[in-house]
């Protein structure tokens, strides 16, 4: 009878390929794994553009509300889509991820919703309204950001100021040069500016970029020569120009 060679090479090949497969699960799911404890709970926020608005105790603090903060659980006991849904029902939060690596660390990346405008309503109303359109409660932080106030109502601010203070955010001059929005009862919009004792009137949202730039040209053009205190009121209404009413002088 032949040896058959080949067949004999296969077979043990296969018998020590499964002998490791053995070995390696029994070592993956040694005692020590199966009841190893979380360690350390790392949860780490990514700022963007707008800093500060979450901080990790924020985070530790509405996971343990939940009882499921995993520091000092067992790993294998740790639901991290549990995690990830109940951070996710924060109202400052835009995404999370929760995962387990070795060493019993837990770790838990998030990004924060970016608020663009604080809105402070004449009818009393106080909350942010992020990049999204959508509304954000207030809450204890304060930044540099444009404040909107007057005759606002909140299907305003969504469709309309969200999109003005989304530009004024992501545009450095305007970011450091407007503080204020002020919403007149016809829905058009004046502008307080930091610098320069004067009042620009936006009117509507539309063609917002260009009213910007013609503004922005006029600040570096014509302010810079004539003096950042010599109107006290720029109009932007119209399309291609500016209109500027002087400052009276005072007697």
């Amino acid at each position: 009878m032949t040896y058959n060679w080949k067949k004999s090479a296969i077979i043990a090949a296969a018998t020590v390929m499964a002998c490791y497969l053995f070995l390696a699960v029994t070592a993956f799911n040694k005692p020590d794994d199966q009841q190893a404890v979380c360690t350390l709970v790392d949860i780490n926020i990514e700022d963007g553009k707008i800093d500060g608005f979450l901080g990790a105790n924020e985070i530790k603090d509405q996971l343990k509300r939940a009882k499921i903060y995993p520091q000092g659980q067992p790993m294998k006991q740790i639901e991290v889509r549990k995690i990830e849904e109940t951070i996710r029902k924060n109202p400052f939060v835009e995404t999370a991820e929760c995962y387990k690596t070795q060493g019993g660390h837990v770790k838990i990346d998030l990004t924060q919703r970016l608020p663009v405008v604080r809105i402070k309503a004449q009818n009393g109303d106080d909350y942010y309204v992020d990049a999204h359109g959508e509304i954000m409660p207030n809450s204890r932080y304060v930044s540099d950001l444009v404040v909107a106030t007057g005759n606002i109502s909140r299907t305003y601010a969504q469709k309309k100021l969200s999109r003005v203070g989304n530009y004024i955010l992501h545009h450095s001059l305007w970011q450091n040069q407007i503080e204020q929005l002020n919403i007149l009862d016809d829905g058009t919009i004046e502008m307080v500016p930091r610098i320069g004792d004067h009042i620009v009137y936006l009117g509507s949202t539309s063609n917002l970029q260009q009213k910007l730039d013609r503004l922005e040209k006029f600040y570096r053009y014509g302010l810079s020569e004539a003096g950042w205190n010599k109107y006290d009121y720029i109009n932007l209404e119209f399309d291609n120009q500016i209109i500027c009413k002087k400052r009276k002088k005072r007697k």
